[in-house]
C-alpha cells in the first residue's frame, strides 16, 4: 500500500487516516458549545466562514478526555457531506503505508475494534487505520447498540 496517510495520536495510540479523506489541518480557535450535544461533540468552530462540528476523538471512543492533552490543531474531514474538526492528542506527520492493512489481533478493546479497519505498517512503526464515519458516530451510538 503506497497511499499517503496522516498520522496522529488518539488516546495514546498511533492512528492513521487516509490523506485523501483529510481536507486540511487547522489551528483551533474559539469553540462554541452546542446545547444538548453528546459529550464527544465539543461544539462548533469556523474555518474560512464554514462551520465545523468539533469532535473530541478521545470522548468519541469512550475514553476519559483528561488523561491526554489535546493538540492545538485539528484534522478537518468531510464525511457524508458534513465537515468536522477532529481533536486529537497530537498530529505527527504524513507518511506512506508500507503494507496492506492487516487484521487487528485483539488486545485493543471494543472501542478500537469498532473504528479501526486494520493495522498498517509505516516507516515509523504500526498504526491503527481508522474508519472516519465510525469515529464520528461516537461512543453513544456504539453503547446504545450494545
Amino acid at each position: 500500500m503506497q497511499d499517503l496517510l496522516v498520522m496522529s495520536q488518539i488516546a495514546g495510540r498511533r492512528c492513521a487516516l487516509h490523506a485523501h479523506d483529510v481536507n486540511s489541518v487547522i489551528e483551533i480557535g474559539t469553540i462554541t458549545p452546542v446545547p444538548r450535544a453528546p459529550d464527544f461533540i465539543s461544539g462548533i468552530t469556523a474555518m474560512r466562514s464554514q462551520a465545523l462540528t468539533v469532535i473530541d476523538c478521545r470522548c468519541a471512543l469512550g475514553f476519559d478526555p483528561d488523561r491526554w492533552s489535546l493538540d492545538h490543531r485539528a484534522i478537518v474531514v468531510n464525511v457524508q457531506g458534513h465537515s468536522y474538526a477532529l481533536r486529537v492528542d497530537s498530529i505527527e506527520d504524513i507518511t506512506t503505508g508500507s503494507s496492506e492493512p492487516d487484521q487487528i489481533l485483539g488486545g485493543f478493546g471494543p472501542e478500537w475494534s469498532r473504528i479501526a479497519t486494520g493495522m498498517i505498517e509505516t516507516r515509523d512503526g504500526p498504526a491503527l487505520l481508522l474508519n472516519l464515519a465510525m469515529l464520528i458516530e461516537g461512543s453513544e451510538t456504539f453503547d446504545a447498540a450494545a
